[in-house]
């Protein structure tokens, strides 16, 4: 977990290798092959990347099929097992003889960003490797996912930080939303610089006055740059709503 893309500077966040068949087998194959998907505090950058997977290769899913996935991902949703093989593909953990095609989430200097390897994979192959990557998570982070699915599934459009956004519910597309999506009191605390445990919602009087000290900072009248000083007042304002409202 964080090593770091040199051609780009950016740091893989999340990563997972989909093992699969050549498109033109006769025999349909998927496994799954390294994976690092953190999703503590769920569902995290790995649960990200799967939700970023789907909706990346969903327009590009036969028809005949998606029916026959959705069906997939309500039984691995609720648990259940999935009688191979299904959508014309056998799950296996046999990886010998199959194709390897990387799929990457990566926090740089712009955000977020997803790095798709899908060019030696039918769409529905990288879409049932995200579907069982997503069934092997803990349970918070699963319900997260498949629900994320859905949405993923009618995207239709690039899977970009409008996407991102979209999916971490307005947050900014950076780590630091990422969090804030994941675990909004513990971001919320470190953005107001108070220490404490993670459970431990500060008084309102300890949230007012660090809020007014950091406001003071961050305001172009006392120092602040005009150009960091709209988004800091957002970040600082939005971390007091998040403790006062947990208060």
């Amino acid at each position: 977990m964080g090593s770091v893309n040199s051609e780009t500077a950016s740091t893989v966040v999340a990563e997972l290798e989909i093992c699969h068949s050549r498109p033109i087998a006769p025999t349909r194959r998927i496994a799954l092959g390294s994976r690092d998907l953190p999703c503590d505090p769920a569902p995290g950058a790995g649960g990200l990347l799967l939700v970023g997977i789907m909706a990346h290769v969903a327009p590009n899913i036969e028809p005949e099929l998606r029916e026959d996935l959705v069906r997939v991902m309500d039984r691995l949703a609720a648990g259940r097992k999935v009688i191979q093989p299904t959508v014309r593909h056998r799950y296996q953990v046999d990886r010998i003889g199959l194709t390897v095609s990387r799929q990457r989430l990566l926090s740089g200097i712009s955000g977020l960003e997803f790095d798709f390897d899908a060019d030696n994979a039918r769409a529905v192959q990288l879409a049932l490797g995200a579907v069982y990557a997503a069934g092997t998570l803990p349970l918070q982070a699963k319900k997260a996912v498949f629900e994320g699915f859905q949405t993923a599934l009618v995207w239709d459009r690039p899977v970009d930080s409008a996407f991102v956004a979209v999916v971490m519910g307005g947050r900014s597309i950076d780590i630091g939303g990422l969090r804030a999506w994941n675990d909004p009191v513990g971001w919320a605390l470190d953005i107001l610089g108070i220490d404490g445990e993670p459970d431990e919602v500060p008084s309102k009087r300890v949230v007012q006055r660090r809020f007014r000290s950091l406001l003071r900072d961050a305001h172009p009248d006392h120092g602040g740059q005009d150009e960091a000083a709209a988004a800091r007042i957002a970040e600082l304002s939005e971390a007091r709503r998040i403790l006062l409202a947990s208060d």
